[in-house]
């Protein structure tokens, strides 16, 4: 099946030559080929059995010339954790949320449905977004089993939003939603080869998505090009009454981030290069090298090297402000659409899992939520040192520090190591990424396809300060188009050294 571009659907469905039903009947039946029998990659849990009813019905619009927009009639896969008032559950992978029926849309899918989209399938994660134990295997959940990487079938395809980049990289759909709290849009988007963006807090609503952080988390793009990402953002953004953190900073936010998609864009531009980032693997540290020549040649004016010199002490601030938000917004996620299978706090979930380990905690543990339980509320000196250490060395002495000291738009790095095997004893075992200092500041982050070792996919990120999403997609872009990286995957049982 050809790989679409949005733009490309539209052009077709124009001439009469596609259909929103013909087309969400092609995705369909490549999920059945390739997703649940062979290579069986495990990446969707559960479909929308009313999708083909809602295309038939977007088909009708078009012909009766109303055309919400660009989505109108393209098929969207969704991440788990992300509430549907159908007939889809919302779970976060996990069985203890098996069966549970949202009352009523997320913000963000409300918008999607009102710009002709089609929510076609939920897809699979790492169960509660990753944040359930120390050792987890990404890519795998209670509910939905383990998600394959399509580059090598043995490996991993990074998590949480696992589901989501398999899906777009195997084209099971054209664009998916993911979520992040750290790394999860990042990682997954940049291990499938595939455009990832996580945008900065604030710029999307997080209502109705099963949380991990208030300051952290946020939805965000996965595609296969840059354009379809920045489409697909354009639907998402919006202020909402209902999250805070959207009508804080809701000046000279764009209507639309696809005229910011430049092929000149890199022409005059300064990115930094974080050598923090490096020194990994020399493969990796090789393409990334030929990416940001590559960056020189098309008119960047690169500053090599530049540092995050806070980046190693981020890690237990960081960890202490995730513990407390998570049973503080978990909690108040179950008060207001639950309680949910009788369940009614962080601490009624890690009983039931408890009570069903041999389904649920087979491989590892639930460290995580115990240590959350075991913090105090939000307004504890503890949490709010923690959250003041986070944003003063992720946002002043981080990567506000290295853009005004260089008085650079972006700063580049890699995005993470090449996919790790899958491993139930171990656990994870990929290289650091560099999605932390973004994460913890709260500022976006887009992760591009670089380069392949041995077949496996290597990202490049671009991060800058806050809602700077529009230099970043100009960068991205210009750097997508003058490069062309991108392959589809192979489905091969491991990967071949050659």
């Amino acid at each position: 099946m050809k790989e679409y571009s949005i733009t490309e659907i539209q052009a077709l469905m124009e001439n009469g030559e596609l259909s929103a039903k013909k087309l969400t009947e092609m995705f369909l039946a490549r999920i059945h080929e390739i997703d649940k029998q062979g290579p069986k990659l495990n990446s969707i849990i559960e479909i929308n059995t009313e999708a083909l009813k809602i295309a038939e019905n977007l088909d009708k619009e078009r012909k009766n010339n109303k055309i919400r927009g660009p989505l109108h009639g393209i098929p969207v896969i969704i991440k788990d954790n992300i509430n549907t008032a159908d007939k889809m559950q919302t779970t976060a992978g996990s069985l203890a949320f098996e069966g549970h029926i949202a009352s009523e849309d997320a913000f963000i899918v409300k918008k999607l449905r009102d710009a002709g989209a089609i929510i076609l399938a939920k897809a699979n994660l790492s169960e509660w977004a990753n944040f359930r134990s120390t050792r987890s295997t990404s890519g795998w959940s209670s509910r939905g089993g383990q998600t394959l990487n399509p580059y090598a079938l043995n490996r991993n395809p990074c998590g949480s939003s696992s589901g989501s980049a398999v899906a777009v990289a195997s084209n099971l759909c054209t664009v998916a939603i993911g979520t992040e709290t750290d790394g999860s849009v990042i990682c997954p988007s940049q291990t499938n080869s595939i455009v990832g963006i996580k945008p900065t807090i604030g710029l999307i609503s997080r209502t109705g998505i099963i949380p991990i952080s208030h300051n952290q988390d946020t939805a965000g793009s996965m595609a296969r090009t840059v354009q379809d990402a920045a489409l697909l953002l354009n639907v998402m953004v919006g202020i909402d009454p209902n999250d805070s953190s959207t009508t804080k900073h809701n000046k000279n936010i764009p209507l639309d981030y696809t005229k910011f998609l430049d092929p000149k864009g890199l022409v005059g531009t300064r990115i930094g290069v974080a050598r923090n980032y490096f020194d990994k693997s020399d493969l990796i540290d090789k393409i990334i090298e030929g990416a940001v020549e590559k960056m020189k040649e098309l008119g960047a004016e690169i500053i090599d090297p530049v540092e995050i010199k806070t980046i190693s002490d981020l890690g237990d601030p960081e960890f202490q402000v995730l513990l407390f938000d998570f049973k503080h917004d978990l909690n108040e996620y179950i008060a207001k659409y639950g309680p949910i299978n009788s369940l009614k706090n962080i601490a009624d979930i890690i009983n039931f899992n408890n009570e069903h380990q041999e389904k649920i905690l087979p491989y590892f543990g639930q460290e995580l939520f115990t240590m959350a339980n075991e913090k105090g509320p939000i307004t504890s000196d503890e949490y709010k040192e923690a959250l003041e250490k986070c944003h003063r060395l992720a946002r002043d002495e981080g990567i506000d520090a290295v853009l005004n000291e260089h008085k650079l738009d972006a700063v580049v790095a890699p995005s993470g190591g090449t996919a790790w095997l899958i491993d139930y004893i171990n656990g994870d075992h990929g290289t650091v990424g560099s999605s932390s200092a973004a994460a913890v500041a709260g500022y976006p982050n887009i992760t591009i396809p670089a380069g392949y070792v041995y077949g496996l996919p290597v990202g490049i990120s671009f991060f800058s300060g806050a809602f700077e999403e529009p230099k970043l997609l100009k960068i991205a872009y210009a750097f997508e188009q003058a490069t062309k990286i991108r392959e589809p995957p192979k489905f091969l049982p491991k990967v071949e050294l050659k």
